[in-house]
């Protein structure tokens, strides 16, 4: 499977903001990729430049090998779909899906044809004589992409479509979007905020913060291997530690934190190092008394009931807190009592932090 969409070495800047920073990003060939990220991070930006609506200020965007930032947007054999949905209110259902058709002249019977294969796949059969005023959110968003595909894109970009929509219909609607796209074949572009739609509906997950791709991977390995304390706060809950290394041997890392030592499993850490420690809620376990490689210690402060499972918040001496979650009907601590908190040492991700290259940057520097 071959690369439909490259971009390679693409900044943009507008003035003095930098808004997408030496991007690379390969996207193969008839894959659900998502754009994920939190507002201002550079995702919708990124898919403009895509469609051509905006321009890199340096680098290259290739489609099916081809350089097209010199094309026009109607050039590139890419198709956007908006959170808006951006349909002509005076036209019907039918004339609003055959519009792109129509400006390329296509004859009336192939129109026609092709309009009710596109109702049909999007299960509007019946509405072809309605406004978009007569329709629901979700008709609407289905109009939407039906004119859309109807073009045949080889690449279809979707900006935050199913914002609008309320969460039932949301959910419905994420569902119908992967089974639409594994029907066609088609190279999804997906910009969201959400991080559970990100995992529900995608192949690979791209993470941006700041103008940076921070982790590229399938929704498994970003959940179970976040590369970036930012990657592992944003996808999911987890509980946070930041602290020191206080002790390496082979891949075993034991790290002083400020209620204690804890332990885990990483690779090229070295004494001393600041670091980051990412535990999952459901890899969280505790004990009456203290266990090998731990000495963190909290007190049982609530309980927090979210259908099937129960969350256990336990407070730390510093105030912070921590959450180990359980199926309901599972065991837990008593509410007040003292216990230990620890996880086997593989469920723990360990995380380089960004400050350790700042300041091995600086001591260059004055040592030079």
């Amino acid at each position: 499977m071959g690369y439909i969409v490259e971009i390679e070495g693409v900044n943009k800047l507008y003035g003095s903001n930098h808004v997408v920073k030496d991007l690379n990003l390969k996207v193969e060939e008839g894959e659900f990729l998502t754009l994920l990220g939190s507002s201002g991070c550079g995702k919708t930006t990124t898919l403009r430049m895509i469609a051509g609506f905006e321009e890199p200020t340096s680098g290259s965007i290739k489609v099916e090998g081809e350089n097209i930032e010199e094309k026009e947007p109607f050039e590139r054999n890419v198709n956007t779909v908006f959170q808006s949905y951006a349909l002509f209110p005076h036209k019907t259902i039918f004339d609003n899906i055959a519009y792109g058709l129509k400006m390329k002249k296509v004859p009336k019977p192939e129109i026609k044809k092709r309009v009710t294969e596109m109702m049909k796949l999007v299960q509007l059969e019946g509405f072809e004589k309605r406004y978009p005023s007569q329709l629901s959110g979700g008709q609407k968003q289905r109009v939407a992409i039906a004119r859309a595909l109807i073009n045949k894109p080889r690449v279809l970009l979707l900006d935050e479509p199913l914002g609008a929509l309320d969460l039932k219909l949301r959910k419905q609607m994420q569902l119908e979007l992967k089974r639409l796209q594994k029907k066609l074949n088609i190279t999804f572009i997906y910009v969201t905020h959400d991080q559970e739609e990100a995992l529900t509906m995608s192949d690979r997950i791209a993470i941006m913060h700041d103008g940076i791709l921070d982790q590229l991977g399938t929704p498994t390995e970003i959940y179970e291997k976040p590369a970036t304390k930012f990657v592992a706060t944003f996808i999911g809950e987890t509980n946070i530690f930041d602290g020191t290394v206080s002790f390496v041997k082979d891949n075993e890392v034991q790290v002083m934190v400020e209620n204690g030592i804890i332990s885990g499993l990483g690779d090229d850490f070295r004494f001393g190092e600041y670091m980051t420690v990412s535990v999952r809620p459901e890899k969280m376990k505790y004990s009456d008394t203290p266990v090998d490689g731990f000495s963190i210690v909290g007190t049982v402060k609530d309980y927090v009931y979210v259908g099937s499972v129960i969350k256990c918040i336990v407070a730390l001496p510093n105030g912070n807190e921590l959450k180990l979650e359980r199926l309901a009907g599972q065991s837990l601590p008593k509410l007040g009592s003292y216990v230990y908190p620890y996880w086997n040492k593989e469920d723990a991700v360990l995380i380089h932090s960004r400050e350790n290259s700042i300041f091995e940057a600086l001591d260059n520097i004055m040592l030079a």
